[in-house]
């Protein structure tokens, strides 16, 4: 089981999350995460070193240097083949800019900002979480799941839970069957770009790549020490299930807990 990544410190989410050439179209779209665009931000926009970066985001050297190389993989992507670019979700915190943050004066935001995040704050003391579901555990193929388990919590626990059928809603519906439940964050095995996508804009943090109990998984996302992939991609072009960290195949089944992508 590979050991949980270390939450990365942010200075401030980015004011722009999308990018798109004109003839993107109906090409996959690459997904940048917050933590590795601040680790481009501070490394090319602000003149930062990588031990300058690692200190600030809180993080080693070493971490600091994969997401660079990653992220400069995915611009580069978007560069050379006309992608659109889309910058979500990822293992981080947001600053509260102060020294003790080593974030200091470089941190300052505006009043609208500071209520963004008291507005966060207060969906995290009561918010819905949704898990796709079979059997007692995370379903591992978004698209194909028949049913969800939603709970709501307050203060970080668990007050009420239920499950949903999805009655066979596609790819394309079940963002919207979330949005429709006022869920406020989803849980999942696999799960493709396009939904991924549409669950950014509706509004809904993704935790992808969990496999295992739903219930741990919402108890551990509480509690701040859940393991996830941020880059959870799932193709479902392959010929079947073969497994943690293989394609999933059209038939019900889906794909491993940590399928790769971000």
């Amino acid at each position: 089981m590979p050991r949980p990544s270390r939450c990365r410190r942010i200075c401030c989410e980015p004011k722009y999350d999308r990018f798109a050439p004109p003839g993107a179209g109906e090409k996959e779209p690459v997904f940048l995460t917050v933590d590795e665009f601040e680790a481009v931000r501070l490394i090319d926009y602000e003149k930062r070193t990588h031990e300058q970066c690692a200190v600030q985001m809180g993080v080693s050297r070493t971490t600091v240097t994969e997401m660079y190389e990653r992220a400069r993989e995915k611009i580069a992507d978007c560069l050379v083949n006309g992608k659109a670019l889309r910058i979500c979700g990822g293992h981080y915190r947001v600053c509260d800019g102060s020294p003790r943050g080593r974030c200091g004066g470089s941190c300052e935001r505006s009043r609208a900002s500071a209520e963004l995040r008291d507005m966060d704050r207060k969906e995290e003391e009561r918010m819905k979480i949704a898990v796709t579901y079979e059997n007692g555990n995370v379903f591992q193929h978004f698209g194909h799941t028949e049913q969800f388990k939603v709970y709501e919590a307050e203060g970080g626990s668990v007050v009420s839970s239920r499950v949903v059928d999805t009655e066979g809603s596609g790819h394309g519906a079940l963002a919207g069957m979330l949005a429709e439940l006022g869920v406020d964050a989803l849980i999942c095995g696999g799960i493709g770009a396009g939904a991924q996508m549409a669950l950014a804009e509706a509004g809904i943090r993704l935790f992808g790549g969990v496999s295992g109990s739903a219930d741990e998984a919402v108890s551990a996302l509480l509690a701040g020490t859940l393991s996830w992939q941020p880059d959870v991609r799932c193709d479902h072009h392959g010929h079947g299930h073969h497994g943690e960290g293989h394609s999933c195949g059209a038939e019900k089944g889906g794909c491993g807990g940590n399928g790769s992508c971000r």
